[in-house]
């Protein structure tokens, strides 16, 4: 399966970062497949950010789950990220990944900049 994040290089603060998930070669709503959202800042490590499930069902990281909204487009074997309210701390690598394993996008940059 391969993974592709798009979206904007460059969000304002206090907008709302959006990123696209495209999965090809196989469907996000094959059991039991969870598909996720990470991400890494500068400098820093790996962090979750929340995952939405084959069957379409959310989980969030504590820390972000007041301003994280994952959904999908199931015609389209997409999924997206949506976090609110940003700030020059949320700029990071972002990674879409399928389950536990080795399937992850390549990553996109976003900047969080006015």
């Amino acid at each position: 399966v391969q993974l592709q994040e798009s979206g904007p290089g460059l969000v304002k603060p206090s907008q709302t970062l959006s990123l696209t998930c495209t999965v090809s070669g196989g469907s996000i709503t094959t059991a039991y497949y969870r598909w996720n959202w990470i991400r890494q800042p500068p400098g820093k490590g790996l962090e979750w950010m929340g995952a939405i499930a084959h069957s379409g069902s959310t989980v969030y990281s504590p820390s972000l789950k007041s301003r994280t909204s994952i959904s999908r487009d199931t015609s389209k074997n997409q999924f997206t990220l949506q976090l609110s309210s940003v700030t020059p701390e949320d700029t990071a690598v972002y990674y879409c990944s399928r389950g536990s394993g080795g399937d992850w996008g390549e990553g996109t940059l976003v900047t969080v900049s006015s």
